[in-house]
């Protein structure tokens, strides 16, 4: 099991944001998440990611890739962040000033890797993504379909277990979105990777092993 988590609730303010969410993701698994704007989605999404904190009470029960993310310090649970998952936002989040390279580069410095070691998965990445004649170039100087393929590339880096993509495909083209939407599922079948896919949509998740349905905070089918 990649995902065990139950009775996931957030709070902001006095909004009730998730509502004892409970999830299981196997190993291997491509899961879409979709809903309503406002159902909660990303939230949960960045509970997963260990990038926020679900409610301390109740408490919530989450186990990623064996790990019970709740047992972890700060320190620790940045470490597993950086080293078990892998993020993909709609608006690629890449660095303007760095190269696609060095982009793709940035968690494995995270992570202690040599430059060697870094750039040569990098450049493995990006060559096996079709960018190989994009690894100097900045991101203005990519198309919207490049520079989410590189953010796919610094996703990988580190090869994590897990990967979150919010709205991945949502600022690109017809076109784009299908090829990035292909690309998950060769990766997947490469890799082994788990992707849980936060989208609207819905040709995406339609090609997902299985979709999930949020709606008021709760997963509801």
């Amino acid at each position: 099991m990649m995902i065990k988590a139950q009775q996931i609730h957030k709070h902001f303010g006095a909004l009730h944001v998730l509502k004892g969410v409970d999830i299981e993701v196997t190993k291997g698994e491509v899961v879409a998440i979709v809903g309503p704007s406002g159902a909660g989605k990303t939230s949960l999404l960045h509970i997963l990611g260990t990038l926020s904190e679900a409610d301390r009470e109740p408490i919530s029960d989450i186990i990623i890739a064996e790990t019970n993310i709740n047992g972890l310090t700060n320190r620790a649970i940045a470490k597993f962040r950086n080293t078990k998952i892998g993020f993909i936002f709609q608006f690629h989040q890449l660095l303007p000033e760095f190269t696609a390279l060095e982009n793709v580069c940035i968690p494995a410095y995270i992570a202690k890797k040599t430059k060697q070691e870094a750039e040569s998965k990098a450049k493995e990445l990006l060559n096996y993504l079709g960018l190989e004649d994009r690894h100097n170039h900045k991101p203005s100087e990519l198309s919207g379909g490049e520079q989410q393929r590189v953010a796919v590339a610094r996703a990988l880096v580190n090869d994590p277990e897990l990967i979150l993509a919010d709205e991945p495909s949502g600022n690109l083209d017809t076109h784009a979105a299908q090829k990035l939407h292909e690309l998950f599922f060769q990766l997947r079948d490469q890799f082994g990777q788990t992707f849980v896919i936060v989208t609207h949509n819905t040709d995406l998740a339609a090609m997902a092993d299985r979709t999930l349905i949020m709606q008021d905070g709760r997963i509801v089918s």
